[in-house]
């Protein structure tokens, strides 16, 4: 059986973070259970939130800013003040459907700036009284108290939020969460033999590019963009059909091993028709360097 440091190296954990304590809390107690130097969150969630809160170590964290940037899902309870028929609550869910412009809320930890973001759905789940209970996918960076807010002052009321939860962040959802107590538990028990292995507690870098482009490189070029070269197109094995240009991709071994995280420079049909050129522009090289053999020459 390996050790927990072995295990514990490169790697997420997901937490079902509870109501009144910070993300960075949350993120400074794992990091004391799993004894790490260094761990970070992606996608902060305020304290009087709850939800999915991916936390990452290792060569992990040099996903966060990619993982910070994916859409989010969440179920929020509103407070409309008094009753609205359901049939008007549902009306009017289509004026926050697409692109809204946002003024973070004054207690949100961000520069306060009009800007625009995307609402992909709303779905009302319950509505008892004046208490309406709805699904909502958006883009990062949405604040959904600023959604229940607006949509308040289109039907004459003041709503506040009273409850919300993250179930979605990215490639995460709430079924890879654990509780903090499970974390615990589940360590003490595989320490002690009481099971076999920590995989549905501690997952892998590669579910972190789970919902990401991908580009399948060929063994040739994998320790190229190792050292920090930019793929070109003779080093492309396979690819997705639906890589659009300035899209992040994520460069993968024909193993499914995350090799690199990059910039696509060009788009699916163009990578098909080309014979060169730079098809991914590096940004950050997740995979050791002496992990595949050096079959390039420089000059």
């Amino acid at each position: 059986m390996r050790s927990r440091d072995e295990i514990i190296k490169d790697g997420f954990v997901i937490i079902d973070k509870p109501l009144s304590p910070t993300s960075s809390q949350v993120t400074s107690w794992v990091m004391n259970i799993l004894n790490l130097k260094k761990a970070g969150h992606a996608g902060t969630l305020d304290p009087n939130a709850s939800g999915v809160l991916p936390i990452a170590f290792g060569k992990a964290m040099k996903l966060l800013e990619l993982l910070s940037k994916s859409d989010k899902e969440y179920v929020a309870l509103a407070d409309f003040r008094r009753a609205i028929e359901p049939g008007k609550l549902l009306e009017t869910t289509n004026q926050f459907v697409g692109e809204v412009w946002q003024m973070p809320p004054k207690i949100a930890a961000v520069k306060r700036r009009l800007r625009k973001r995307k609402v992909y759905s709303i779905d009302l789940l319950e509505v008892k009284n004046e208490l309406v209970l709805f699904k909502a996918k958006v883009q990062h960076g949405t604040y959904i108290r600023k959604i229940i807010q607006d949509w308040g002052e289109l039907l004459g009321v003041k709503a506040k939020m009273v409850e919300l939860r993250r179930i979605k962040s990215g490639p995460f959802s709430i079924k890879d969460a654990v509780t903090l107590q499970e974390l615990i538990d589940n360590i003490k028990f595989y320490e002690q033999g009481l099971v076999n292995d920590l995989s549905n507690t501690i997952l892998p870098i590669e579910r972190g590019v789970a919902k990401t482009k991908k580009v399948i490189l060929k063994n040739s070029s994998v320790s190229a963009v190792c050292h920090g070269a930019d793929l070109a197109r003779p080093g492309v094995a396979k690819f997705d059909d639906d890589i659009q240009t300035g899209n992040y991709v994520a460069m993968m071994t024909k193993k499914n091993e995350l090799v690199a995280i990059g910039i696509a420079k060009m788009d699916s049909k163009t990578i098909n028709e080309a014979k060169r050129g730079i098809v991914v522009k590096t940004e950050k090289v997740i995979m050791n360097r002496e992990k595949y053999p050096k079959v390039w020459k420089i000059g």
